[in-house]
């Protein structure tokens, strides 16, 4: 990230769903939800990038928004698409938008990868958010992280 006034957001998707709850999304189509989404905010780009992990990219200027706020946008998003999808439109699983920001080396040089002060946010669909969150030690895992340097966010079903 060369601008100071500019975040850089990375998105991963953890589809952790067994039963047909939803479609699976592939990464077009995981990406055109927030593309569509973000459309309406002029100050915000989003776009498919070619990452074995990452995803989605958001660049968004610091001084108008938050790591969190835009990180609500992204679930508020998926979580309204996935509702549209749904015969009652009610939302039948978990989202959790897992964010963190990059204190380490990178481990790679690509443009593509998570570069340091930038956030990698994990998008999670689950039937259970709080199972999930234990299953991979959240609690443990951030408890020595800085509070402005992680976020968690829980869209749970209806």
């Amino acid at each position: 990230m060369s601008d100071q006034s500019t975040g850089r957001m990375l998105l991963s998707h953890n589809f952790n769903l067994r039963n047909n709850e939803l479609p699976a999304l592939n990464r077009e189509e995981f990406t055109q939800i927030f593309i569509d989404g973000l459309q309406g905010k002029e100050k915000i780009k989003c776009g498919l990038i070619d990452n074995p992990h990452w995803i989605v990219e958001i660049i968004f200027p610091t001084d108008q928004f938050e790591p969190k706020e835009i990180g609500q946008m992204c679930g508020d998003i998926l979580t309204s698409k996935r509702k549209s999808q749904q015969p009652d439109s009610k939302a039948i699983i978990d989202t959790l938008i897992l964010g963190g920001r990059k204190t380490t080396p990178a481990t790679s040089m690509s443009p593509n990868s998570l570069q340091i002060g930038e956030w990698g946010v994990d998008v999670v669909e689950t039937i259970q958010s709080d199972v999930f969150l234990q299953e991979i030690a959240w609690s443990q895992m951030t408890a020595s992280k800085p509070s402005d340097g992680i976020f968690k966010i829980e869209l749970l079903k209806d």
